[in-house]
């Protein structure tokens, strides 16, 4: 399944179209490493309770030929300081807001999910996305306590998207989106080996 783990969007995304495995599948796959690798990594804050209930819609949708776009079937993870209008909590790292449920997605979300991607969980992050202290340690959150570095688990996964760059590296999804102000995705990135991106402001 290495091919599978460490494929590319558009590796998996053709393998779903020429049905060498199905959205299911690939979901299993990586809730599974999750739940093997994640005790010592502590990325990830909540799995989508509904991530199979889309995976196998997404199925049914491509077994009819209907491709919602270049997502289709892809398991992607959010950090969670971005709204899910689904059974997921947003809580920005934050025992305070446990129980926030937003009642609607934000508009990256919803671009994702019309693109066909499969929200598959929400990740670690810096407290308040390390607006917390002028002290305050990359990666830790009272809501998830800390994200640790794949390649050495005592070394920083950087902050403030810590469990983004975290769960891509350890292959527990294809892709994961965090948010930036000062170097909160493209440290992380450095920090955990993968491919960080700051969109321009605006796009």
């Amino acid at each position: 399944m290495a091919d599978v783990i460490w494929g590319s969007i558009g590796a998996l995304a053709s393998a779903l179209k020429e049905k060498k495995f199905s959205a299911v599948e690939l979901t299993k796959t990586f809730i599974k490493r999750i739940e093997i690798y994640d005790r010592q990594t502590n990325a990830i804050l909540n799995i989508n309770p509904k991530a199979f209930e889309t995976a196998k819609k997404l199925d049914e949708d491509l077994a009819k030929g209907n491709i919602r776009g270049p997502l289709h079937g892809i398991p992607v993870m959010v950090k969670d300081n971005i709204n899910t209008s689904d059974q997921m909590p947003t809580t920005a790292g934050s025992i305070a807001l446990q129980e926030n449920f937003a009642k609607k997605d934000a508009f990256l979300v919803e671009k994702l999910r019309l693109s066909g991607a499969i929200i598959l969980a929400k990740t670690n992050l810096s407290e308040w996305a390390n607006f917390r202290s002028v002290r305050s340690i990359s990666g830790w959150s009272s809501a998830g306590g800390q994200s640790r570095n794949p390649y050495a688990l005592d070394r920083t996964p950087g902050g403030s998207s810590s469990g983004s760059g975290v769960a891509a590296s350890s292959g527990y999804c294809p892709a994961a989106i965090g948010t930036e102000t000062s170097g909160s995705i493209v440290n992380p990135a450095a920090m955990n080996g993968v491919v960080g991106i700051k969109p321009t402001v605006g796009l």
